[in-house]
């Protein structure tokens, strides 16, 4: 079948020749005509560069294969815990099966600091983290991190990469900030902010300086984008007032942001109003999740326009407690709303959680297939 690769806008077109028609009546023989194939990557890439791709695309890190088990129990076996960690067992066959079941427009590949702190599992599946180990300089110098170019991190990359096909590949990893503040404990690093904040931000500077060679070396091993996950906001505001933020953690995140040469997606939940200019001036060119309740995804839209590409936001909530109806009245208003325009992916409000109805996540699926189409 004859194939032809054409960009347009920031997208890269497949167009194929499908079908050729005869007229039976006149005999001539009709040209070919083409249907539009958009690669799952080039969706992705284009929604993320702040372009409009063919339809809305799909993006979700965080997937519980409790809920994958519940809509498709022969390929996914029940498990007991849930959470982010997962994907580390899934390589890239698991990470496809589960962008073929969801319609997810990519893979993932996660590459986290150690974190010296007390962990356990949750009721509902999820890890906690508990207080930290880092306490005194002298903690922090006990620190090991492994090398961040090495094959202790990056041994499945290549053939991770290589067996993604159409699917963008995605590194995800963490800036610094949350692996500070989970390293020494919140209550710790709230009262050494005050008292010691010169440990804090040398803290943050051994983490900072450990996530830039990673950034640096996923876009060398050629991943297609990276995510960092570090959460600065509550639902009411930042963790921290936005004078601190600036002075000890934005320096540093500059730092790693000044390498990132590929498309970059911020994660954090809560209210990041006051954080978002800043954030902004980093360079992101995306952010996740605009958590519901914490910040209106429409008025951001408003705002950023396509100057910023908007990854969110189905209420987990919902996902939790409504019906197929909720879910599908809830997507379509964002498709409404913030889709216009392009640069806009749809996502949960943070990730599929374990306790997330099955029928729900399948309702949020289908509704952006049925009705995420761009106008041609």
């Amino acid at each position: 079948m004859a194939a032809l690769l054409i960009c347009r806008e920031f997208g890269i077109f497949q167009y194929s020749a499908i079908k050729a028609q005869r007229d039976e009546r006149n005999g001539v023989n009709l040209s070919f005509f083409a249907e539009a194939i958009v690669l799952a990557k080039e969706r992705l890439l284009c929604a993320l560069k702040g372009g409009k791709p063919d339809r809305v695309p799909y993006c979700e890190v965080g997937v519980s294969t409790q809920v994958l088990n519940g809509l498709d129990p022969q390929q996914f076996a029940a498990v007991e815990s849930g959470g982010i960690d997962e994907m580390d067992e899934r390589g890239s066959e698991g990470e496809i099966a589960v962008s073929q079941l969801l319609h997810r427009d990519h893979i993932c590949y996660r590459v986290f600091p150690p974190i010296p702190a007390e962990r356990h599992v949750g009721s509902d599946g999820i890890p906690y983290y508990g207080d930290g180990a880092i306490k005194t300089m002298r903690d922090l110098q006990e620190l090991a991190l492994p090398d961040p170019t090495g094959e202790e991190l990056w041994g499945e990359a290549d053939a991770f990469l290589a067996a993604a096909g159409d699917y963008a590949t995605c590194a995800i990893t963490r800036m610094g900030v949350a692996s500070t503040y989970l390293a020494m404990g919140m209550e710790s690093f709230s009262l050494t902010l005050y008292d010691q904040p010169h440990l804090v931000e040398a803290v943050m500077e051994r983490y900072a300086d450990w996530a830039l060679d990673v950034a640096r070396e996923a876009s060398r091993r050629g991943f297609d984008f990276l995510w960092t996950a570090d959460d600065l906001a509550f639902n009411t505001g930042p963790l921290l007032s936005p004078e601190m933020f600036r002075r000890i953690f934005l320096p540093h995140m500059r730092r790693v942001a000044e390498v990132i040469d590929i498309p970059w997606v911020f994660h954090s939940d809560g209210d990041l109003g006051e954080l978002l200019p800043d954030l902004v001036d980093l360079g992101i060119s995306a952010l996740n999740p605009l958590e519901p309740g914490a910040m209106d995804i429409a008025a951001v839209k408003k705002h950023f326009g396509n100057s910023l590409c908007l990854i969110g936001n189905v209420d987990v909530h919902l996902l939790a407690t409504g019906t197929p109806a909720d879910i599908e009245r809830e997507v379509r208003h964002l498709l409404e709303v913030v889709a216009p325009g392009g640069a806009f992916v749809l996502s949960s409000g943070n990730s599929l959680a374990s306790y997330c109805k099955a029928e729900n996540v399948r309702a949020m699926v289908d509704t952006l297939l049925r009705y995420g189409n761009y106008d041609k």
